[in-house]
């Protein structure tokens, strides 16, 4: 038996589609790309579980042959990682968007940390990639910014913080 044509495009266009979003730094994008991903899981599974048969029941009595339950249970399963998944990424959203007014997942400090100490080493190899015009290792690592970074916005004007939040709806008087 040969799978359909259309279920392995598909499958590849889900997967293709899914890597994509998912090496984008939005929270959005990546949480997008899991569904495909999750999607194209499931149809690979199905096109790989074959043809469609009898039930699996026992006592049942059939001349066609009986489908394999565990492809079916396989794609239950990825579904319900990929819904878990789904909500621990929507929850990561929805409190990077209440904390920093946007999704995307910026540099960590410890990345920055790990790109000053490259840029003090020496080069192992010479190229054109390494010997460009343009602003050295240091000076990228030095203008490297994220949330994390106090005092200044990425504009280079002072970073303006917004009021502390007070939940006047949950006190004593309330109840």
């Amino acid at each position: 038996m040969s799978p359909n044509l259309v279920f392995v495009v598909t499958i590849a266009a889900l997967f293709t589609v899914g890597v994509y979003l998912v090496l984008e730094r939005s929270l959005t994008r990546i949480l997008l790309g899991i569904v495909l991903l999750g999607n194209g899981t499931n149809l690979l599974i199905l096109v790989a579980g074959g043809a469609a048969g009898s039930p699996p029941l026992v006592d049942v009595q059939s001349d066609r042959p009986m489908s394999d339950p565990l492809p079916q249970a396989l794609i239950l399963t990825a579904i319900v990682i990929t819904l878990g998944l789904t909500a621990f990424l929507l929850a990561m959203a929805y409190r990077s968007w209440q904390l920093h007014h946007h999704d995307e997942v910026q540099d960590d400090v410890e990345d920055r940390r790990i790109v000053r100490l490259a840029a003090r080493d020496e080069r192992a190899f010479e190229d054109d990639d390494t010997e460009s015009e343009g602003e050295s290792l240091d000076e990228e690592a030095a203008s490297a910014r994220d949330e994390t970074d106090e005092g200044e916005a990425f504009d280079g004007a002072p970073a303006e913080r917004p009021p502390p939040r007070t939940d006047h709806t949950h006190g004593k008087e309330g109840r």
